[in-house]
């Protein structure tokens, strides 16, 4: 089978460590070599790992997408050599896979044949602004589910606040919240509406 990459690492990465095979084409009448070293999961020794594989000459980084596991090793590596992110179901379902072959050497050996297809992994701008865009969606649902607790807790307690005021959390709501916590007043006088049928936190139409 043709060899695309003759010179290309094969990365099985776990929480604490990574498994790295770096494969060599051997031409000329030499073997193919592939050795297989252990590389911790710290910034440091992915810094280190970089440049041992710029010094073995690879030009492309072959590693499952394992958890986020992965993020470190990719984000580091990106910059300088061709990383390929593949699916673990899609290597797997790869024939002629044998039990006493590692999986850094296995990955290595199907990405120096081309046999690998890469994910989609968005470019470091679009993963800053969806890890914004997702960290505001997931506080936006947070503050949801708080103020329909604090809701569920004030009828639990017979305070009907949401009966008389359009939002238990704007100004007025909070201002209730606070004098029943302060004690100031009893929960039936911290609301009185100056217009008939109006409710609390709105203004009246002139």
């Amino acid at each position: 089978m043709e060899v695309v990459h003759p010179r290309c690492a094969g990365i099985d990465v776990s929480k604490r460590d990574a498994k790295v095979c770096i494969r060599i084409q051997g031409g000329s009448g030499r073997k193919t070599s592939s050795t297989v070293t252990t590389w911790g999961s710290m910034t440091n020794q992915i810094l280190a790992l970089r440049d041992h594989l710029a010094a073995q000459q690879v030009t492309v980084v072959i590693m499952e997408s394992t958890s986020d596991y992965w993020r470190p090793f990719y984000y580091i590596l990106e910059a300088d050599f061709e990383v390929l992110l593949v699916n673990a179901h899609e290597v797997k379902n790869v024939p002629g896979r044998k039990t006493d072959v590692s999986d850094a050497a296995w990955l290595a050996d199907l990405g120096a044949h081309g046999l690998l297809r890469a994910s989609f992994v968005p470019p470091e701008p679009i993963r800053a602004l969806r890890d914004l865009t997702r960290a505001r969606t997931v506080i936006t649902r947070e503050r949801t589910r708080e103020i329909q607790r604090l809701e569920k807790l004030l009828e639990d307690a017979g305070i009907k606040l949401s009966s008389v005021a359009s939002e238990i959390t704007g100004v007025s709501g909070r201002l209730m919240l606070q004098a029943l916590i302060d004690s100031q007043a009893p929960p039936i006088l911290l609301c009185l509406p100056s217009t008939p049928g109006a409710r609390c936190g709105r203004r009246s139409r002139s």
